[in-house]
């Protein structure tokens, strides 16, 4: 059972949770740039939440299937058709094998995310299907999905067609107000003037943007102690600056050491919401404690879990024979509507 690229977007790379625990050997995690969208993308196709999925920037591409399957798209805002139809996003569907998935390109936000029910199953390399562009690693062959890839699925629990509810969606993706940052580790190598621009000044996202870094223009942060350093630990979020003056942003593939020096790291919490603003648009940043970060991310895990144990079934009305003969009605399920968990009588457009 497989999934079948038609046509791929430039951006579109299977990820999964990452590669944690090797980054003292070198290897950095990967895995998704906003991790909440891709999880709960998986959990509303009943996925783990370390199911392997598409994440995709600019125009995701066109899917079939050759089994009867539920997607749910998720992370930035984007059009979903399946044929001509208009589905939402942030919601699980069904797609059946002879129909088209279109995902157009994201609007207002730059990373989205395609998970289907059984999950992709690429081989592991060292213990995670995740894509990692720069080594090649992951995913296939370590790189972007092209046309006329073809992914195996997993199994599927036929679950329902889930959704969140109202008002429910990852309170990060919303959240205006400045980027939360906490100092170090060499603030000290620039000046108090330097670091209170760090604050008081507006920064612009510029093009140059992957899955390694994204580069902050408009304003310099020249080092008063130097940008050489011995090279040292770097992690996602951390906010390095060359000798340029113009900050980067290292993200889900960033390398592991560096030898430019961090003015700050982003909390991790804030991290997924930066990286989601689209190029041109202007950011500012908030110094907050190392304890505050924490407790941030303590709040956003439990907001995360409130919206997981909020999801409930949609109502589907009359379910199609397709899906109807990829369920198993004769093992100890004897009358369709107890497959549905509604009234099959009930009219409304099929999903």
């Amino acid at each position: 059972m497989s999934l079948e690229i038609l046509s791929a977007g430039p951006m579109l790379t299977v990820q999964d949770a990452g590669r944690n625990g090797l980054r003292h050997l070198g290897v950095s995690t990967a895995g998704p740039i906003d991790p909440d969208a891709m999880l709960l993308a998986n959990a509303l196709c009943g996925n783990r939440d370390d199911t392997a999925a598409l994440e995709f920037a600019g125009p995701a591409g066109q899917f079939q299937t050759d089994r009867a399957v539920r997607f749910a798209v998720t992370g930035a805002d984007c059009d979903i058709r399946i044929d001509a139809r208009p589905v939402a996003a942030w919601e699980s569907h069904r797609l059946t094998p002879g129909e088209t998935l279109s995902i157009g390109a994201p609007r207002d936000g730059v990373w989205g995310y395609l998970a289907l029910s059984g999950g992709i199953e690429t081989a592991p390399v060292l213990g995670s299907r995740a894509t990692h562009l720069r080594s090649g690693l992951g995913g296939v062959d370590g790189r972007a999905l092209r046309n006329g890839d073809r992914l195996l699925l997993g199994p599927d629990r036929k679950v329902p067609c889930l959704r969140p509810a109202p008002q429910s969606l990852p309170a990060h993706s919303q959240e205006p107000g400045p980027i939360r940052v906490i100092l170090g580790p060499q603030s000290d190598r620039f000046a108090d003037d330097i670091l209170a621009r760090l604050t008081s000044a507006s920064f612009t996202v510029t093009p140059q943007r992957d899955r390694m870094a994204m580069v902050l223009g408009g304003v310099e942060l020249p080092a008063a102690g130097g940008h050489d350093i011995l090279s040292d630990g770097t992690v996602p979020g951390s906010i390095q600056v060359p000798g340029s003056g113009a900050p980067l942003v290292l993200l889900a593939e960033s390398q592991t050491t560096g030898g430019y020096p961090k003015i700050a790291t982003v909390a991790s919490v804030d991290l997924p919401r930066l990286a989601q603003i689209p190029v041109g648009r202007t950011v500012r940043f908030a110094v907050i404690s190392r304890e505050e970060g924490e407790d941030l991310w303590l709040a956003g895990r439990r907001a995360l879990r409130a919206v997981l144990a909020g999801l409930t079934a949609k109502s589907e009305g009359m379910l199609s024979s397709d899906y109807l003969l990829s369920c198993d009605l004769v093992g100890g399920i004897a009358a369709p509507d107890e497959v549905a968990g509604t009234d099959l009588t009930a009219r409304g457009d099929p999903q």
